[in-house]
């Protein structure tokens, strides 16, 4: 299949999904070597368990797998960006345990939540020296994280969450200086961010990210809230977001993150049958 405008082939979407997922969708993936996202190292519970015995199964299903591999990594209950030195010493154990995951299953990507709110936005400069020390902060918590992930071969991508400047996530990943930090776009995020907060529309995440988007979240939305929705289901512009993709001179990973697992498929033929993806 390939872009009728263009005679370029259309870009092969991969998926985000937990372990258990996997035997329902194994042979979608398998067949185009799809890249695939592991979704159950995020929390706390997972990282202080038995969590080699998750991975040990990953590896036996995906014997075979060539495309992409990585993980969504841990997230919940802290920012990158925290001032508490108690909670900064967690977020740098819950990174490192992480990356122990990446190197077990030998993935090669962890996706990480951007520190930018919306009260961000609003308040930047309006107190002196905080877009400084935000991404002071973010370098303090970070770098032995960003060390690892170098020797690994793993790159961090930094996800928006509540971001409504585009640019400010992908200059923080920039000031790391290191082939180990970029960005992930989620289409979802974006989308709620431009129609109920303000921010620009999805497609120009994308062109704000350029080379250093390594990562995207496919999920359509009504720009009210999360919804995760299958692309056709919702508001997003996806041939401005395609066609944003497609000027771009690098290959992010192009991972449907549905809350409803079970439709990966469709959301995959909607868009090649809107002639965007396949």
């Amino acid at each position: 299949m390939y872009d009728a405008r263009t005679k370029a082939p259309l870009p092969i979407l991969g998926a985000a999904m937990p372990i258990s997922a996997l035997p329902e969708h194994l042979d979608w993936i398998m067949a185009d070597q799809r890249d695939l996202e592991l979704q159950d190292f995020v929390a706390a519970e997972m990282l202080e368990g038995d969590w080699r015995a998750y991975a040990a199964e990953a590896r036996r299903l995906l014997d075979g797998h060539s495309g992409r591999l990585g993980i969504h990594g841990p997230f919940w209950g802290f920012s990158i960006a925290t001032q508490d030195p108690g909670v900064a010493a967690v977020v740098r154990l819950r990174m490192d345990q992480g990356l122990s995951v990446c190197a077990e299953l030998g993935a090669t990507q962890m996706v990480i939540h951007s520190p930018y709110t919306t009260w961000d936005h609003q308040n930047l400069d309006n107190i002196p020296g905080a877009r400084e020390g935000l991404v002071g902060r973010v370098h303090d918590v970070l770098a032995p994280a960003v060390k690892r992930a170098e020797a690994l071969g793993v790159t961090l991508v930094i996800e928006n969450i509540e971001d409504c400047d585009p640019a400010l996530r992908v200059e923080l990943a920039r000031s790391f200086a290191s082939k180990a930090v970029k960005v992930s776009i989620d289409t979802g995020h974006a989308h709620y961010a431009h129609a109920s907060t303000g921010a620009p529309p999805v497609d120009y995440y994308v062109k704000a990210a350029g080379d250093m988007l390594d990562h995207v979240h496919v999920q359509d939305a009504d720009g009210y809230a999360d919804r995760h929705w299958e692309p056709g289901m919702g508001t997003v512009n996806w041939p401005a977001v395609f066609a944003a993709l497609g000027a771009l001179d690098v290959t992010p990973r192009l991972n449907l993150e549905l809350r409803d697992k079970s439709r990966n498929r469709a959301g995959a033929a909607w868009l090649e049958g809107a002639g965007l993806a396949r």
